[in-house]
């Protein structure tokens, strides 16, 4: 099986979408399988190649001209690579997967990983439509994807390929208590609210200190939020972190404030760091804390409900041991292995279909003659 994974590049700056593409296509050559990616390039490139995946440089961007160009050079990636399957993780290229496919010549597969944007709609060019959730999935339908091709395959990183085991990150020093999110700067991630819950509840806990891990287009907008406050010392804007472990080991409440999240990918490696978790009742949150046995949820937007979330384990020591020891809890089915098992039977399901449409199609000829 020859499998071509197609994603917008292979930068190394947390984008979870990147994360798990590059995830399969490492545990995927691991297996023996010939596997190729094809993006505009980045960090991700080097440890691609240790695993003996090919890698094709396509510029995905999004002007009228380059799109000409994108598309020239997607048929002759696919005319030298010759995939049995076409594995696209982002929109762009499910569109030039889907629309340049010449009779059939490969199986298409995409997987939904934010459904929220109005163009993951896109993604249902695929033959098979992977969602990252059983919500994603649900909104799918919704959207007018056919159930039938649709199939869940629940995110996971742990054990990645990209990471080391957990036990060989040094944790950062931290006072404490200390509150950490690790997320992009984008209000979408709740950064507004956390900061504002942390404004409250830092009045009554003067120790406590407040981590954001991460950038994004909206971090100096956070930035101005607490210039001219009294907590200004407490909260630190910490930017991209390659190993963002090293944080959540150290850290005793983490957060995930999002407004709208299909899976939350890091919320399985805060379970993981044995973090006590508070995150946003919405969208695929509830699956990765199942279903608030892992982790406490409160609805999303709600400062109050979140300064008072927080304010409860920063109360009762033996209540966040408690939420920090039930994170750890059933973590298997987050590992790396098992998405690329899921995903590979999807791979398998597809050419045994084809199979049986030839073998099918050999016997009608066959009758003809």
């Amino acid at each position: 099986m020859r499998i071509l994974h197609i994603t917008n590049h292979v930068q190394k700056i947390g984008n979870g979408i990147v994360n798990v593409a590059v995830d399969l296509a490492c545990l995927q050559a691991k297996s023996g399988l010939d596997i190729a990616v094809a993006s505009a390039g980045g960090e991700y490139e080097k440890l691609l190649a240790d695993h003996g995946v090919e890698h094709f440089h396509l510029n995905q961007c999004r002007t009228p001209l380059n799109l000409i160009k994108a598309a020239w050079h997607y048929r002759q990636i696919i005319k030298e690579f010759q995939p049995d399957i076409v594995h696209v993780h982002m929109m762009t290229g499910a569109i030039l997967a889907g629309i340049l496919r010449k009779n059939r010549e490969y199986h298409l597969v995409s997987t939904v990983h934010n459904e929220f944007q109005h163009s993951a709609i896109l993604m249902g060019l695929a033959d098979q439509v992977i969602a990252v959730s059983k919500a994603v999935a649900n909104s799918m339908i919704k959207r007018g994807i056919p159930p039938q091709k649709l199939r869940v395959v629940s995110n996971g990183t742990l054990e990645s390929p990209r990471h080391k085991k957990l036990a060989d990150y040094q944790p950062v020093e931290m006072p404490h208590p200390s509150i950490t999110t690790v997320a992009g700067m984008y209000t979408r991630k709740g950064i507004y609210e956390l900061i504002e819950a942390f404004k409250i509840v830092a009045i009554d806990f003067p120790q406590a200190h407040l981590y954001l891990v991460g950038d994004g287009p909206d971090r100096s907008m956070f930035e101005a939020m607490v210039q001219n406050t009294d907590v200004r010392n407490r909260i630190h804007f910490e930017g991209f972190q390659s190993e963002p472990q090293r944080y959540m080991l150290a850290t005793d409440i983490f957060v995930l404030a999002s407004h709208c999240e299909s899976f939350g990918l890091v919320l399985t490696e805060a379970r993981e760091a044995g973090c006590a978790i508070i995150a946003s009742d919405v969208d695929g949150i509830p699956e990765t804390l199942d279903y608030s046995q892992a982790g406490i949820l409160v609805p999303p937007k709600d400062i109050p409900a979140l300064a008072n979330t927080l304010t409860q384990l920063l109360s009762d020591r033996q209540l966040l041991d408690q939420w920090k020891f039930r994170a750890q809890q059933n973590l298997e089915r987050f590992s790396a292995a098992r998405v690329n098992e899921e995903t590979l039977n999807i791979y398998r399901e597809l050419m045994r279909k084809d199979n049986i449409i030839r073998v099918m199609e050999t016997r009608e000829l066959a009758n003809l003659n």
